[in-house]
């Protein structure tokens, strides 16, 4: 395979994963972290502009750069991120989902999802 085909499919996959990723910010069950982080690791082989462009996105670039880092994440990031899962898997197991089973999973989803964030160093 040609090395601009590799780098078509690196943008692609990049592209793809970011707004996977942009959706994961308002759709809890969906993890926002790996898929940023996997969109900035195909741009980094598949595209310096996109690249560049992601890292230095007002809203991505630091919150991404941070967690490479190992640098934590903001307190109010972390408020709201925990916010926002809370409500949405709530509404969700109460009034969405009709099967008592799948809702005791949402609410295990939702645990294991806050002690990861509360786990993660604070800014």
């Amino acid at each position: 395979m040609d090395n601009n085909a590799v780098k078509g499919i690196l943008v692609f996959s990049g592209t793809i994963s970011l707004a996977m990723g942009i959706v994961g910010v308002f759709v809890p069950i969906l993890p926002t972290t790996p898929f940023l982080l996997l969109s900035a690791a195909c741009y980094t082989k598949g595209s310096k502009r996109f690249y560049n462009g992601l890292m230095g996105n007002r809203f991505l670039g630091d919150y991404i750069r941070n967690y490479q880092e190992g640098n934590g994440i903001a307190r109010n990031v972390k408020i709201m991120t925990v916010s926002l899962l809370w409500i949405t898997i709530l509404f969700s197991a109460l009034y969405v989902v009709s099967n008592s089973m799948i809702s005791i999973v949402l609410i295990i989803i939702a645990v294991c999802v806050t002690a990861h964030i509360l786990s993660l160093k604070t800014l």
